[in-house]
């Protein structure tokens, strides 16, 4: 069922379509959800086709496309079928994400390229097929999915934190790139968020003490919820075109910046 505006009047998002990456769990998954419950067609983009496939088996609107966002031709594969599915893109969302909680000596390049295969290159990857989809269509949104550990440092995350804080430079250059097109490219900035991935990592004894400091210095003192994150990606979905390349945190105040 779609959610209206609350005069009534059918929501912005009505009838768009979508690609999320990273879209069958966890944030994505409330990003999902989200945008379809506005009445947008979304392409759940994943490399667990299992979770993604049970997720278009719940969400009406969705449907399941499997690629890793670090392999270019696999994505581009992807993407491709998705368009052709939804007749052409409208909002790109990069959410795809994965984080290993540990002290950069205590890591190894091949981590390395994981972290930054994932959470940088899948976003420049999905951009780059994106982009030209965006101009032929007039116009579109796109709303990249950083962290505050982007923004501000995060101890056990240097190489996760150096991809979201790439990803937040490359929200600036690419909304100065793509103004000419009416393409909108803002970033959302999750704090730590009640996500399995957060609670696969709090299974290592330093990374959950990590944590729970951080949960402990939140004004609110709580974890960010899927839906709250989702609701900041919805936001930049259908903002003005005088809106774009700002960056938003969802951190229960954690990390304030003027």
């Amino acid at each position: 069922m779609n959610n209206p505006s609350p005069n009534g009047r059918e929501h912005p998002l009505h009838g768009t379509a979508a690609i999320v990456t990273g879209g069958a769990k966890g944030i994505g998954a409330a990003i999902v959800r989200r945008l379809a419950g506005a009445g947008a067609s979304v392409g759940i983009v994943d490399l667990d086709p299992a979770a993604a496939e049970a997720l278009a088996d719940e969400v009406t609107g969705a449907f399941a496309v499997v690629a890793d966002v670090a392999d270019y031709t696999s994505l581009g594969q992807a993407v491709d079928a998705a368009c052709r599915r939804m007749n052409g893109l409208d909002v790109l969302v990069n959410n795809a994400g994965w984080d290993h909680v540990r002290r950069f000596v205590d890591t190894d390049p091949r981590l390395w390229d994981t972290l930054i295969g994932i959470n940088l290159r899948g976003v420049l990857n999905a951009t780059h097929l994106a982009i030209p989809r965006l101009i032929e269509r007039g116009g579109g949104r796109i709303v990249n999915v950083a962290s505050d550990a982007g923004r501000v440092g995060s101890s056990g995350e240097a190489v996760y934190a150096a991809c979201k804080g790439g990803t937040i430079a490359f929200t600036k250059s690419i909304a100065r790139e793509t103004a000419r097109h009416h393409i909108t490219v803002n970033c959302v900035c999750p704090g730590p968020t009640d996500t399995p991935l957060l609670k696969e990592i709090k299974q290592d004894e330093r990374a959950a003490s990590t944590m729970d400091a951080i949960v402990r210095a939140t004004p609110n003192h709580r974890l960010a919820r899927p839906e709250e994150v989702a609701e900041a990606v919805a936001f930049f979905s259908t903002v003005p075109e005088h809106i774009t390349g700002q960056t938003l945190s969802v951190s229960g105040g954690l990390t304030m910046a003027g």
